[in-house]
């Protein structure tokens, strides 16, 4: 169970700002709140949060332990990258209705989103990818679900860039001690 709670909290709060859930606002915003982007963005949460537990979970099994400890430190360096980077999105003109179209960017947006990575590592630690992807999947749902609700006012009401570098900060703090413990420098 703690890798479902571990996911959860990890995933929700690395999306803060996430690229999928500013896209998800916006178009929240353009199109109206349609409960068909919810479904697409719920859809889309669940199966990427599948793929990355499953990934971490197979990965994991190929190494031995201490190879298992320094790929949970590099999914957190990846993730603390992920977070740094700023997220410079161009205004939608004239989005696309397409649910299928949405999607897909959708899901290639979250497979390479900070808070898919820490699913991965979770997933990769804990030996549990089912509780892991469950709790990633709901966060990443929730996630969505705020963008979809607050549209235009979520990049209006909260500091996105600053927050997230904040957790890109605390995220490589703990991926950089857990890549020194794999190494035995630090205990």
């Amino acid at each position: 169970m703690p890798s479902f709670f571990l996911a959860f909290v990890a995933a929700l709060l690395t999306s803060t700002g996430s690229r999928d859930q500013v896209l998800v606002a916006r178009l929240s915003e353009r199109l109206g709140r349609a409960y068909g982007l919810l479904t697409a963005g719920w859809l889309v949460a669940a199966l990427s949060a599948g793929v990355m537990a499953w990934a971490g979970h197979a990965v994991a099994q190929l190494l031995p332990p201490e190879g298992k400890t320094m790929l949970v430190a590099i999914a957190l360096v990846l993730a603390a990258a992920e977070l740094a980077w700023p997220n410079r999105m161009v205004p939608l003109m004239d989005p696309t209705r397409s649910l299928g179209a949405i999607a897909l960017v959708l899901l290639s947006r979250q497979l390479g989103d900070a808070g898919r990575f820490l699913i991965f590592a979770i997933a990769a630690a804990t030996g549990a990818p089912v509780l892991a992807g469950i709790g990633g999947a709901l966060a990443g749902g929730a996630a969505v679900t705020i963008g979809w609700m607050a549209g235009a006012e979520l990049e209006q009401a909260l500091p996105l860039q600053k927050i997230r570098l904040a957790l890109a900060i605390v995220v490589l703090i703990f991926g950089v001690f857990i890549g020194l413990s794999a190494r035995g420098l630090v205990a």
